[in-house]
């Protein structure tokens, strides 16, 4: 339900199940969690998912059981905010609960014009894991980091867009040209360029 695609020096890391909404279950998060690690030779990662929904969290049976605070995903957002080359996150549709992790910790966010973002902690009891609220308002400051964590809300794609929650809205039949387009620059250059040019961005 993982799949992974090398070609030179792109990782392209696909959460393939489409008929659970992409729900992760732990065996999936240990799997990307791997494949991050793996990967730190890439000059490109790119997550995407399948189906109508990039991914809606943890699988609710397993969530019950205990991996709603498993930090098998703190373990996946830290491999990916480590990785040296450029990660970016193609989604094809909705991001529900945990999964903001893997989302959050990305370099780039494209997503289609149907995506939604909740984060439905609050209502469901749990707390989310350490470091996406860090890394959450960063991206969209404080009291927006609470519309989603505390309040609750929905947020469109026009409205993640506006936030700097994401970073471009793509039509969904042209998502995977506009990644590849941007991973041009970084597949072009030499590695050490691409590391180094990262380091000196602040993570946020």
């Amino acid at each position: 339900m993982i799949h992974c695609e090398v070609t030179g020096d792109l990782w392209r890391i696909t959460i393939d199940r489409p008929e659970k909404a992409g729900a992760l279950t732990r065996t999936m998060l240990v799997e990307l969690a791997e494949i991050a690690e793996r990967a730190k030779e890439a000059k490109v990662v790119v997550f995407a998912g399948t189906g109508s929904v990039f991914s809606a969290g943890a699988d609710l049976e397993e969530a019950r059981a205990g991996l709603a605070v498993d930090p098998v995903w703190e373990r996946l957002s830290s491999a990916v905010a480590a990785l040296p080359g450029l990660t970016i996150a193609a989604l094809n549709g909705t991001v529900a609960g945990g999964a903001f992790g893997l989302v959050l910790a990305c370099d780039l966010r494209i997503a289609v014009p149907k995506a939604k973002f909740f984060y439905p902690v609050m209502k469901l009891g749990f707390l989310p894991q350490p470091s996406d609220p860090v890394r959450m308002a960063a991206l969209i400051g404080p009291s927006r980091a609470k519309m989603i964590l505390m309040a609750g809300q929905k947020v469109l794609a026009d409205e993640a867009l506006q936030w700097g929650l994401i970073d471009r809205i793509v039509p969904e039949s042209e998502l995977d040209a506009h990644v590849a387009t941007l991973s041009q620059g970084a597949l072009g250059a030499e590695y050490r360029h691409v590391k180094g040019i990262k380091g000196l961005i602040p993570a946020g």
